[in-house]
């Protein structure tokens, strides 16, 4: 009864208080309070609230169907949160991918909190969590838009527990000081809270976001002021060490290794309350999974991302520069080689690392980096030290002048190595202005990069404009860069050298009052690349139609009219066959769309196609994705793509196929096993890799990996052929508070 007679209470207190408020305010308290999704301790009524939700999907200018009241305090060491979500209609099931940390998704049944620390609408963290308990947390980078503005990658200790009542379920979070970076003697904070339902499939949020903004969008967030000064939280500093051991074998070219064991370690130092240090010694990811293979039917670099944990935490600050093409700095040529005789990807072994970064006042963010390579000597690669320091200065409302220097070099003598595997040094400097305005409807990037190297080539250097303007119904992007053939940062990504690129796109979107269509709308895009040697080497416009439904299924067409110039023989059925000669060129008609079904669903889907003429031929493509979800405790996909590439003779006609089944299975909120296996008939390849992993305490783990290759074909039958390399990871890793 006294339970019940408090979420009375709460509720009668979240109803009557300040109904529209614009701020709240974070109280201390002196009880104890237990995370276990039941509010039973008397500090909560006595909490301010945040209330009122209103929608940001399917629409904004409505209050939320299902509300959410919310309430907030602190101690001397930690933030507590409470959120209630009610429902309607009542009973009903909850959706959730699995009990995996760090799910996502916006058909996913979620309450999630925004802290903006430093109050510059720019960073922030994210707590989250679901109805079955299951936690997560992110970190947003700049204002919360654009692609890559969201990361699930940071990993830190904190608590939550959640309940499932009749009519409501609640969450209970307590999140500690030194989790979180900030400033002292702060008195507010920028803050956000949000929700996610699937019975309406609904989003929506305390402070308003508008519906032409992600939900995470920062330029929006209210104030949550404090009852007193912001004090540092001590000392901090926490180890990870980690121990593991593995066993591998190599049958194409006859080697193996037994049980081969390392040690190593990662520490964790907040030297002030915004500036934290990170040390690596000997790092280890063999449990990192591997990458989602694709069909290579492209003339330039597949982009990779990158997945070790060390390089994601604050990644804007070292990754965020440039565009998706042209990059200054790309982490993961930091500890993978490439062999020069086999032209295979190897490990390049790590001895140490140190990363610095975060804020050093509220306007001025800093990312210091350094990372020796070991020396490879049976590829003949030297040692290298790969370092890089940034600025961000904050500037107006929300925008930022950025600047930054890479450097790789080694120390090597020059007698030792071959001048194909060894260059003294190459460095990378650079500048950036990053819009963004207050309302959000403006953002922008503008760079100039430069290349240093040992012989100085001609044109080394990038630059590039990005503008875009999103508002409720028109959305108007516009893009050019100019990339210098002599533009070389050896630690980057550079898709093309010697390049001016224009691109633009326009959008118009209608929104129906009512049925299945939340949002639909016709669109023109056009991409010209070209140089002065050539003129046009690629251009291609584009008719454009766009779908999203209310229950968070999206359709998208694109009829598409594209010109290539080859500028080298290339060969387009991807299968070693007989190349196009270079300097000529091909126009031709494609038919693009692609369909992802209501996410909500157990059984979900997604089906897209790029067909249609094809270089000198046709192409016929379809790929996509089949899953069904065992709620909550995981699901089982199939990930697929087919491409049947139609030539004239004598060039090669051939069928490309490429399978993925994928089984993720979550027994517990610790115990989660994934099997991963990848048939890629273009390299005739079958992949394996399982594994299984145990969190036996917060943000420590029990991980056992297995990878297996073999050689497939599909000529005559599939035929699984000579097992390639096979491998066994076993490792711990702890995490201390010192």
């Amino acid at each position: 009864m006294r339970i019940q007679s408090l979420f009375a209470f709460l509720l009668i207190c979240g109803i009557a208080t300040r109904v529209f408020a614009q701020t709240i305010e974070i109280r201390r308290t002196s009880e104890e309070v237990t995370i276990d999704g039941i509010p039973y301790e008397l500090a909560w009524a006595q909490a301010d609230s945040a209330h009122h939700f209103t929608q940001n999907f399917p629409t904004d200018s409505l209050p939320a169907a299902a509300q959410t009241v919310v309430r907030i305090l602190y101690d001397d060491n930690n933030i507590y949160v409470l959120g209630k979500m009610y429902n309607k209609p009542d009973p009903r099931k909850y959706v959730t991918p699995s009990l995996r940390r760090d799910f996502r998704g916006a058909a996913n049944d979620s309450f999630s909190v925004i802290f903006d620390t430093f109050s510059d609408k720019t960073n922030a963290v994210l707590f989250g969590v679901n109805p079955f308990g299951v936690m997560r947390e992110a970190l947003i980078t700049n204002g919360g838009t654009g692609s890559g503005s969201f990361s699930m990658d940071w990993d830190n200790k904190w608590y939550a527990e959640a309940k499932q009542y009749d009519g409501y379920w609640m969450v209970e979070m307590s999140i500690p000081f030194k989790t979180l970076r900030f400033a002292e003697d702060e008195n507010s904070w920028l803050v956000n809270f949000y929700r996610v339902d699937s019975e309406y499939a609904e989003r929506s949020t305390w402070a308003p976001v508008p519906l032409a903004f992600p939900i995470f969008n920062l330029a929006n967030n209210r104030e949550m002021t404090w009852d007193a000064p912001t004090v540092k939280p001590g000392t901090n500093i926490s180890v990870i060490p980690y121990v593991a051991t593995n066993t591998e074998r190599n049958f194409e070219e006859g080697t193996a290794n037994n049980f081969d064991p390392s040690i190593g370690f990662d520490l964790k130092y907040a030297v002030t309350p915004g500036l934290n240090l990170d040390v690596t010694v000997n790092p280890d990811f063999s449990q990192v999974e591997v990458d989602q293979q694709v069909t290579n039917l492209d003339r330039f670099e597949i982009f990779f991302p990158e997945r070790r944990q060390f390089f994601l935490e604050n990644a804007d600050l070292f990754s965020g520069f440039g565009n998706g093409g042209t990059r200054p700095f790309f982490s993961r040529r930091i500890g993978i080689a490439i062999d020069t005789v086999t032209g295979q990807n190897i490990q390049n072994q790590i001895p140490v690392g140190a990363r610095l970064s975060g804020k050093v006042n509220n306007d001025m963010r800093i990312g210091v980096l350094t990372m020796q390579a070991a020396a490879d000597q049976t590829i003949g690669l030297p040692s290298y030290n790969y370092s890089m320091i940034s600025l961000q200065q904050k500037v107006f409302n929300r925008s930022n002048i950025n600047m930054f220097l890479v450097n790789k070099q080694t120390f090597e003598s020059e007698e030792e190595y071959a001048s194909s595997t060894l260059s003294e040094y190459n460095r990378t400097l650079g500048a950036e202005y990053v819009l963004a305005s207050a309302n959000n409807s403006w953002n922008g990037r503008f760079f100039y990069h430069r290349s240093f190297d040992v012989v100085q080539p001609d044109k080394p250097f990038a630059a590039g404009a990005s503008v875009s303007y999103n508002v409720r119904k028109w959305s108007v992007d516009v893009f050019s860069q100019l990339v210098g053939e002599g533009y070389n940062p050896e630690v980057g990504f550079v898709r093309r050298n010697d390049i001016r690129q224009l691109a633009t796109t326009v959008q118009y979107r209608w929104f129906p009052s009512s049925g299945k269509v939340q949002r639909h709308g016709p669109g023109f895009d056009f991409d010209m690349v070209g140089n002065d040697t050539y003129g046009f080497l690629d251009w291609d416009y584009n008719l454009l139609y766009n779908i999203d439904f209310r229950n968070t299924s999206t359709f998208r067409l694109r009829l598409r009219r594209q010109y290539t110039y080859l500028f080298d023989d290339f060969d387009p059925s991807g299968s070693d066959g007989v190349e196009l000669a270079a300097d000529t060129e091909y126009t031709n008609f494609q038919f693009i769309a692609a369909y992802e079904s209501d996410q909500r669903k157990k059984f979900f889907y997604r089906f897209n196609t790029r067909s249609g003429q094809y270089f000198n031929g046709d192409r016929i493509n379809l790929q996509g994705s089949i899953g069904y979800r065992y709620q909550p405790l995981g699901f089982t996909s199939i990930d697929f793509a087919y491409n049947r590439i139609i030539l004239p003779a004598p060039y090669t006609t051939t069928s490309l196929y490429l399978i993925g089944p994928r089984f993720d299975f979550t027994f517990s909120k610790k115990i989660f096993w994934t099997t991963f296996v990848q048939y890629n008939s273009q390299i005739e390849n079958l992949n394996i890799n399982t594994r299984f992993q145990w969190r036996f305490k917060p943000v420590s783990d029990i991980f056992l990996v297995y990878t297996d290759n073999y050689f497939a074909t599909h000529e005559g039958g599939f035929n699984i052929g000579q097992p390639r390399t096979r491998a066994l990871t076993f490792k711990i890793t702890y995490w201390l508070n010192l």
